[in-house]
């Protein structure tokens, strides 16, 4: 099977994400979202960041920020990557923002989203995006540059102190990387991620991921941040194989230990790459 094929024939099959095998327009995609944060208030921002205009969607912001004030920025999947086994995407805005309709449905602190590289991105065409970008090189050093700017500039934009990362899907490989690279994360989540896409993609007998950095080659830099991965337990893509390799790299505290584990592997029964992450977000949020 050719490289290009291998990935996509997953992307297409039910084998990757879901969502992303929709062909609705880039436009109605984008309205779509706009569309689904109005309601609770939230505004767009456009954020240049190494050349790509990243989009933000958030509440108002409150500058400045009470001291110690924690900011959640959640982070979008892969989204829209192929449109069939042979054809990439020409844009991979997501057809379901699953990391948006969590955003806004937690409860308990303030959050904001912001969508990957090429994602929102009306002028995708003349801007630096090329199809690597959100294909094998998803998780490159210059996509996660560009995503650790974003995450920068809301922190500033709501005056934070700390952060903590939220990444679904391909956002939680996203998250776990800039994880790794910052000092100001109090707490990382992923929700059905994929931390070590090496043994991931050679299980299923697929091309690598060329070009993207990886998870499990950063868990050094880990060491002590605090870390919870949600997995589904009927997850086909992912699920709780995609995280242990990674989370075994993380000493257990002992069992005489008052303070709470550093990392933890929550598996939720019944629940698959895409249902119900968002729906149950209020009863699940661990922040």
């Amino acid at each position: 099977m050719k490289p290009r094929l291998a990935i996509a024939t997953l992307l297409c099959t039910g084998l990757l994400f879901l969502a992303g095998c929709a062909t609705t327009s880039p436009e109605a995609r984008l309205q779509s979202a706009l569309a689904l944060a109005a309601p609770s208030g939230w505004q767009a921002s456009r954020i240049p960041a190494a050349g790509f205009p990243l989009l933000a969607l958030h509440p108002k912001p409150q500058v400045p920020g009470k001291p110690g004030s924690e900011l959640a920025v959640f982070i979008e999947g892969d989204g829209l990557a192929w449109l069939d086994p042979h054809t990439p995407s020409a844009d991979p805005t997501p057809r379901d923002p699953v990391a948006l309709r969590m955003a806004l449905a937690e409860r308990y602190r303030t959050s904001a989203y912001l969508a990957r590289p090429c994602q929102f991105d009306p002028a995708i065409t003349e801007g630096r995006c090329r199809t690597g970008h959100w294909t094998q090189a998803r998780y490159s050093p210059e996509i996660i540059a560009a995503m650790d700017e974003g995450v920068s500039r809301l922190k500033q934009m709501f005056g934070a102190e700390r952060l903590v990362l939220v990444g679904y899907s391909g956002g939680g490989t996203i998250a776990t990387l800039l994880a790794a690279r910052r000092k100001d994360v109090s707490l990382l989540v992923t929700v059905a991620a994929v931390l070590d896409h090496q043994a991931w993609t050679r299980a299923l007998g697929v091309s690598p991921l060329n070009g993207s950095l990886n998870p499990i080659n950063e868990s050094a830099s880990l060491q002590g941040q605090r870390q919870i991965h949600f997995t589904g337990s009927e997850d086909r893509v992912a699920g709780k194989t995609a995280v242990q390799a990674f989370a075994d790299r993380f000493p257990d505290r002992p069992f005489t230990s008052k303070e709470p584990a550093l990392i933890e592997v929550l598996d939720v029964q019944g629940f698959t790459h895409t249902c119900c992450w968002a729906e149950q977000w209020p009863r699940l949020s661990p922040l």
